[in-house]
């Protein structure tokens, strides 16, 4: 059966051709031999909107789909992996390859405010403020448990963990720090670990969490 008129057009120009002929005479295209897919596709395209861009939109578009379906397959599995590391139980253990240099942070202390004797009439200055909490590291080589309030995915970055482990420290928990789970044997790596605490042992770890909905686990 031969070909319908409208099917013998170039899919650049939309100029009629015959039967047998391989090139188009208006703009030099190289015609389709037979009716494939692309040719049934540019014909569709060109009955609905009038023209055609050319066969290389199929391979275009084609990329883009699976460019989408790459990034979203991408994003479900991120998703997946930072809620299965929220509140687990570890044993951590110092390692050799992380000996970065730590120090325990002081404990934060409190001035008294004093009553100064002053000529009548003026007033004593206020008192200075408390200085504010800051976030203790681990001490280095150092074997011990701690309680553990989070592991964050370090692909999510460091930011994420120092603010919880801040947020943790506004609450009235301390000592609270984050540490890199890759530094310690006994510790998964891939995550920024907020621990509260710093603890000789288990029985002294458990009886400091209560009842937090959170973990112990052994740092070493």
């Amino acid at each position: 059966m031969a070909r319908p008129e409208d099917d013998r057009r170039c899919p650049r120009c939309s100029t009629p051709y015959s039967e047998g002929q391989e090139y188009c005479l208006e703009c030099g295209e190289r015609l389709p031999a037979r009716p494939g897919v692309i040719a049934r596709l540019g014909g569709g395209w060109r009955r609905r909107a009038g023209w055609y861009p050319g066969d290389w939109i199929w391979p275009a578009l084609l990329a883009l789909v699976v460019a989408i379906v790459a990034g979203v397959v991408s994003a479900v599995w991120l998703a997946d992996d930072s809620s299965s590391a929220n509140d687990t139980l570890v044993r951590t253990q110092a390692g050799s390859s992380a000996s970065v240099p730590t120090q325990t942070a002081p404990e934060p202390t409190t001035t008294a405010p004093t009553t100064a004797t002053t000529p009548t009439g003026t007033t004593a200055p206020p008192p200075p403020p408390p200085p504010k909490p800051t976030l203790a590291s681990w001490p280095v080589a150092k074997n011990g448990w701690t309680i553990v309030l989070d592991s964050v995915p370090t692909l999510n970055g460091r930011a994420g963990a120092v603010g919880e482990a801040k947020q943790a420290l506004r609450l009235g928990l301390k000592p609270v720090g984050v540490l890199d789970s890759a530094g310690f044997s006994s510790l998964h790596p891939g995550y920024f670990v907020v621990f509260f605490g710093i603890y000789g042992n288990e029985a002294e770890a458990q009886r400091k969490r209560g009842s937090r909905l959170c973990n112990t686990g052994q740092v070493r």
